[in-house]
């Protein structure tokens, strides 16, 4: 009867007899195909809802597309501290916010002349993070309306249109009780206590 010489080391025997298995169960298999070529033809257009993607990292996919933000820059996030100077007006205050944005204010208006000179409230210091648009709006205030040029990237202000007519009324009745000393008084909202 012959025998069998087998190693010494176990280990190295459990390695041989895996070889020896993984040569024998490896097979190669042919491809034919029965179906006839057929050609197929490729639109030149891409479907509406294709998004082209690019794998950056493991798990990670990034649209090729520009952001919103990027498409209209009004809405690009912004997060600002405005420098402490007493004498900060508005018109310091849209500038600094649109510094680096793209945009400008426009020059020499009858409405910024009224509105860049008016002192920066200490609530508008710190802004954001909020998009642009809301950032510009709130430190112009509700009496005003924007205008974005984007074709030359200007922003400018006028009077909103209900504003204007309130602003007017003010104006006159101010004019009219400055000489009598009568004192102003302002009714309140349905609801809300003194």
């Amino acid at each position: 009867m012959p025998s069998f010489c087998l190693p010494k080391r176990p280990a190295f025997s459990v390695l041989l007899v895996a070889a020896a298995l993984m040569a024998g169960c490896s097979t190669t298999a042919t491809s034919t195909s029965t179906t006839p070529d057929v050609a197929i033809a490729v639109s030149a257009v891409p479907a509406a809802d294709y998004i082209p993607v690019v794998r950056q990292g493991r798990y990670t996919l990034v649209e090729l597309a520009p952001a919103a933000a990027q498409r209209d820059l009004l809405l690009q996030l912004v997060d600002v501290s405005l420098p402490v100077d007493a004498h900060a007006s508005v018109g310091d205050g849209l500038r600094h916010v649109l510094k680096r944005s793209g945009y400008r204010l426009c020059g020499d208006t009858p409405a910024s002349r009224e509105l860049y000179p008016l002192p920066l409230p200490l609530a508008h210091q710190r802004l954001g993070p909020m998009t642009l648009r809301d950032a510009l709006l709130t430190l112009a205030g509700p009496a005003w309306a924007m205008q974005a040029n984007d074709r030359v990237r200007q922003i400018c202000f006028e009077r909103a249109a209900a504003a204007s007519v309130a602003a007017e009324a003010s104006e006159t009745a101010d004019k009219a009780d400055s000489g009598s000393g009568a004192v102003q008084v302002f009714p309140l909202a349905q609801g809300a206590q003194p």
